[in-house]
């Protein structure tokens, strides 16, 4: 009986002893997949968190630390609502705000309120006047505003100033001296890079035209003045034989409607040669966007290349091109939403500066939320850009920037 006890107890002692290394060895391998799951359940950044790191001061990039009061109101005013650049200002203005509440916790009716306000027509100066004037009434902690005209808004400016309600420029700033930031892409920097690269294009040679979108906004004149100053520096031998501004055709009109009645000059598809009595001639205000630009490329048969201030001229100017169905030009500018990149892939467009406006958005929301509490702000926040041609499309930081 004795012995039976015995061997009882070394049967269990044994048991004990092999279920003790099962144990052991079953926690080893659990430890190691638990070490794989904390690593998969890392946190991904968004992807837009790459168009927030270009951003220069990187404080403008985030919304840490800005302890507005609850229901605070923030009015920012762009120069349009369509369009895709636009839309990703807006996408970047409400990120602002989504990420002021949370870090301050504000819910319900303490949230913070920013609130994203344009022209129905893209860059229409009086209704953006008038934006203006209906946003401040409301009297916001502060406001944002991408300037479509940089003389037209200083009288609003100076009663913003007698409310204590900070300015903060965007897009497109102004010289007026009481704005508190310009949240912008280096205008003049990238109208260089896009000159340098055509000027390399054309092998430091040629005639070019220079299209603008507006001729009243800060952020065009320095594209057109600094790019204008590269060639003359770097390529001398390259000349702008014309520059067009859409938003100022009556000159153009004039001329081409002078021409045509005097039959030196028509229209495509319309006969030439023979002036036109005072009955049939034509009225200058007649003449379109699309003829000015027709005439202008008909002008200058030795063209090698033409640059576009923004989307809407570098489209103007493709048009225009397979209208007259010119071979072989250059084709340069800014911004770059799905139907110009596709114009890269295709060949039809060579190189773009892709700016970052849903970066820019955001950062315009967190300079005035810096003003509004009365922390110091950058005079000039840099939100970045990328020179895209079809070879570097696919790079990583390329594609940062291009991502919706």
């Amino acid at each position: 009986m004795l012995k039976k006890k015995q061997w009882i107890a070394a049967a269990l002692c044994l048991s004990l002893v092999f279920g003790g290394c099962a144990a052991g060895g079953n926690e080893d391998k659990e430890e190691k997949p638990s070490e794989q799951t904390e690593e998969q359940e890392a946190p991904k950044k968004p992807a837009y968190q790459a168009k927030l790191d270009v951003i220069e001061p990187a404080a403008y990039g985030n919304a840490e630390g800005l302890k507005l009061e609850k229901g605070s109101y923030i009015s920012i005013i762009g120069k349009g609502e369509e369009g895709q650049y636009w839309k990703q200002v807006k996408k970047g203005v409400d990120r602002a705000a989504k990420d002021l509440n949370v870090q301050l916790g504000y819910e319900g009716k303490d949230k913070i309120k920013v609130v994203y306000s344009a022209p129905a027509e893209t860059d229409n100066v009086d209704e953006q006047v008038n934006l203006l004037d209906e946003e401040l009434s409301r009297y916001p902690v502060a406001l944002g505003i991408a300037i479509v005209d940089e003389n037209a808004c200083d009288v609003q400016f100076d009663l913003a100033a007698d409310s204590e309600i900070p300015i903060v420029a965007f897009d497109s700033g102004s010289d007026y001296q009481g704005l508190m930031a310009t949240v912008s892409t280096n205008n003049s920097e990238s109208a260089q890079v896009v000159a340098d690269n055509l000027g390399k294009e054309l092998e430091g040679t040629g005639e070019i035209v220079v299209v603008a979108n507006d001729s009243k906004s800060k952020n065009n004149k320095e594209r057109v003045n600094a790019f204008a100053a590269k060639l003359q520096e770097s390529y001398p031998e390259i000349s702008i034989v014309d520059t067009v501004y859409l938003d100022a055709l009556d000159s153009w009109q004039e001329k081409i409607a002078a021409e045509i009645n005097a039959g030196t000059y028509a229209l495509s598809g319309e006969p030439t040669g023979t002036a036109l009595s005072e009955e049939t001639q034509v009225d200058p205000k007649s003449i379109t966007e699309e003829q000015v630009l027709d005439y202008v490329l008909k002008k200058h048969p030795n063209l090698k290349g033409v640059y576009g201030t923004n989307q809407v001229a570098v489209k103007a100017l493709v048009e225009g091109i397979e209208r007259g169905e010119r071979e072989g030009l250059k084709v340069v500018g800014y911004d770059a939403d799905e139907e110009q990149l596709q114009m890269l892939k295709d060949g039809t467009v060579d190189g773009l500066v892709v700016q970052n406006p849903f970066g820019m958005g955001y950062a315009s929301v967190i300079a005035a939320a810096r003003a509004a509490i009365g922390a110091g702000n950058e005079a000039y926040v840099n939100t970045g850009y990328v020179w895209v041609t079809k070879d570097n499309m696919k790079k990583e930081e390329v594609k940062q920037m291009l991502a919706e």
